[in-house]
């Protein structure tokens, strides 16, 4: 895959905040993925105490979603810890790790938020410009905007809306009484076909299946590591 680099890593915060808004410019917030063939998830892990990260990316089959490839690497945090800026220490190690697949999925996962980011312009948004590709961003928790809890069934949705009362995302209940995930737009996709590729991409977990993968990896890597 290409990555469609159009800045340098190593910037300050204010500069990061700079490249945010074109990357905000640059988002395509539509599309479809009706036929999906593959889909891919990308996180990471990190070692406490150390700048040491371990990043993984899986592709599985879709709808069987059986694993296709995955790659793994150690990588170094080259950027400080600053609550909305934290594609400047992730995307670097992933984005090496999408350039370097055999099979190009249709749609990509991350776990991270999109649109749904105080400038909205989470690390999915960012992936996604920069590979061209449509992602969903799948969070754990959330990071800016209101919702009302959605039902307790599988399936049930909420929307989340910033302070101007904008739609930003959607609290997304993958399983039977169990927290919501946090869904959003990252690139070239609608918030109604990620909402319904994350449901699709559900294998009995809270979270999908392209991340939930990624991050069993990741931390393999760093289990590994340490043995």
């Amino acid at each position: 895959m290409q990555v469609h680099q159009f800045h340098r890593w190593n910037v300050t915060p204010r500069e990061a905040m700079q490249i945010q808004a074109e990357v905000r410019s640059r988002v395509i917030a539509r599309g479809r993925m009706p036929h999906p063939r593959l889909v891919a998830g990308g996180d990471l892990a990190f070692e406490k105490e150390s700048d040491i990260l371990y990043a993984a990316v899986i592709v599985l089959s879709f709808p069987g979603l059986e694993p296709v490839e995955a790659l793994v690497c150690r990588d170094r945090v080259r950027f400080p810890y600053i609550p909305g800026l934290l594609s400047f220490r992730e995307a670097p190690a992933l984005l090496r790790l999408f350039a370097r697949l055999k099979h190009e999925p249709d749609v990509i996962f991350i776990d991270g938020h999109g649109r749904s980011h105080p400038r909205a312009a989470g690390i999915a948004c960012h992936i996604g410009v920069l590979l061209d590709r449509p992602v969903i961003g799948c969070a754990k928790s959330l990071l800016t905007g209101t919702c009302e809890d959605p039902t307790r069934s599988r399936g049930s949705v909420t929307y989340l809306y910033d302070d101007k009362g904008r739609s930003i995302g959607a609290a997304v209940r993958t399983r039977d009484r169990v927290k919501p995930v946090f869904v959003s737009i990252g690139h070239r996709i609608s918030l109604a076909e990620a909402i319904r590729l994350t449901l699709a991409c559900g294998k009995g977990y809270r979270i999908p299946e392209p991340t939930r993968r990624a991050d069993l990896l990741a931390e393999q890597a760093k289990r590994s590591a340490r043995a």
